[in-house]
């Protein structure tokens, strides 16, 4: 049952982290406009199970009034509102609580900040001046941390359905940027083990992503439809995993299955699913353009 709307409200970012599975960055293309946050709410409000309507990116708060205004109307249609930020804004323990302040007039239920060597060193930052202006206005909040890959535990020291494989710790999902930059050192194992997805729920997605472009992630780059194209609400009713091109091998037996089914050749071996699947997917782009988008997400120029 879907009950999430993640709102990308811009790929654009301040930062460039090592372990951004869109390709975020300074130079990154692609941001909401009011009119397609109207539509993308409106939409919502008609699909009954939804309830919260979140606002990330990128960095959503590049684009501040914007992103406000949106909250406003989602609020006033009755939907519970979330943000993920990096708290960039957050210069001084004062730039921090005006810089949020409107937040909690409106009501947002949950402030997601980015706290981690990835985006900011040790001690006082931006990230922990956010939260703790966060916290004394009474927005619910947490840190998001996520550190550089590790090798937890190798072969025979693990437990249960772990043992025999390695575990890789910190958080990174395999995807994006991170297989560009983190995998070199990681362990890794043949693709024909990869037969399920663990991350994401592909025949009932509890959330989606939507973009400026229409796309609706169903995880990055795997798009349900485009909603420019096709209503929102009507692409979630009629979606249905096993009718997918890509969905429908990844349900049945995961990364492996879909190669074999469209004859993709990697070599290597890989860390995870999420690695596998998203080296996969990207040699698939141009054959399922609508499904597998946008380009820049697989680190491609857009056509």
């Amino acid at each position: 049952m879907l009950t999430g709307i993640h709102i990308l409200m811009t790929y654009k970012c301040n930062l460039e982290c090592d372990h951004c599975f869109l390709y975020s960055g300074p130079n990154a293309q692609g941001t909401m406009t009011l009119p397609q946050i109207r539509c993308v709410l409106d939409e919502s409000r008609k699909i009954n199970s939804v309830e919260w309507i979140y606002f990330e990116g990128g960095e959503p708060f590049l684009f501040y009034p914007s992103m406000l205004e949106g909250i406003r109307l989602a609020r006033n249609m009755g939907f519970k509102v979330g943000v993920v930020t990096n708290a960039y804004g957050a210069i001084s323990e004062d730039d921090a609580e005006v810089w949020l302040r409107p937040l909690a007039d409106i009501g947002v239920a949950y402030l997601s900040i980015s706290d981690d060597s990835f985006h900011y060193g040790e001690g006082d930052n931006p990230a922990k001046r956010g939260l703790a202006a966060a916290r004394k206005l009474g927005i619910p909040t947490a840190p998001i941390c996520i550190q550089k890959p590790l090798v937890e535990s190798m072969p025979g020291q693990g437990q249960g359905q772990d043992k025999g494989n390695p575990v890789i710790g910190g958080g990174a999902m395999f995807r994006g940027r991170a297989v560009e930059k983190l995998t070199s050192d990681l362990p890794r194992r043949p693709g024909c083990e990869f037969i399920k997805c663990p991350h994401e729920d592909l025949q009932s997605p509890s959330r989606v992503h939507v973009d400026c472009y229409g796309h609706v992630h169903l995880c990055q780059g795997l798009s349900m439809g485009n909603m420019w194209q096709c209503p929102l609400s009507k692409l979630v009713l009629e979606y249905e995993a096993d009718l997918h091109p890509v969905c429908g091998p990844l349900t049945k037996g995961g990364p492996a299955l879909l190669a074999k089914q469209y004859d993709v050749d990697i070599e290597g071996e890989y860390v995870d699913e999420c690695h596998f699947c998203y080296l996969t997917r990207r040699t698939l782009v141009d054959r399922f353009p609508k499904y597998l988008a946008p380009r820049q997400v697989y680190g491609l120029k857009e056509k």
